[in-house]
């Protein structure tokens, strides 16, 4: 066991620190460039759709899902712009970690197409898979009778290529 321990220790010494290059940039041109903060809400939404959401966030107001879609419109055209190809309702289950449940923009047309589609119901509210729940996915989805829902008090952002919408868990009944 000592020698491995030491083993462990010379390990170590090999190791170098890796070099951080600073940004060229100004901080203020990069700091929550990859957030959709009240500056870019203000950008991409409407302005009553703005005001309304920015109720909510600073106010607790009650969502008005008849905002959803030109809040989903908002968020996916600042994305794409973005380079972003997929979204993500991420949540933290009963597992002391995070849980991500993944989907692209793209949805079934239901002619034997496909169309790219963002919407305020897809943005609101999403089933998790059954993998996500505390009991590691033994049962089926539809059995699982629990959701995620978008936490508007949590900014969205960007990791990579994926937009990333904080929600809250939530056991149906």
């Amino acid at each position: 066991m000592d020698n491995l321990r030491f083993q462990v220790v010379a390990e170590a010494f090999k190791k170098r620190p890796l070099e951080v290059k600073a940004p060229a940039e100004r901080p203020y041109e990069y700091f929550g460039k990859y957030v959709f903060n009240r500056e870019k809400m203000y950008k991409y939404l409407p302005k009553d759709v703005y005001e309304k959401l920015i109720d909510v966030i600073d106010n607790g107001a009650r969502l008005d899902r008849s905002i959803a879609d030109a809040v989903a419109a908002g968020i996916k055209q600042w994305a794409v712009e973005n380079g972003v190809t997929h979204y993500t309702h991420w949540f933290q289950p009963l597992t002391e970690g995070t849980a991500e449940k993944h989907d692209s923009f793209i949805e079934h047309d239901f002619k034997g197409g496909m169309v790219e589609e963002f919407s305020g119901k897809l943005l609101v509210q999403q089933e998790p898979d059954a993998s996500s729940f505390p009991s590691g996915g033994i049962r089926n989805t539809f059995e699982a009778r629990g959701y995620s829902a978008w936490d508007p008090t949590s900014p969205v952002f960007i990791m990579d290529d994926t937009l990333c919408i904080p929600t809250i868990f939530r056991r149906g009944a």
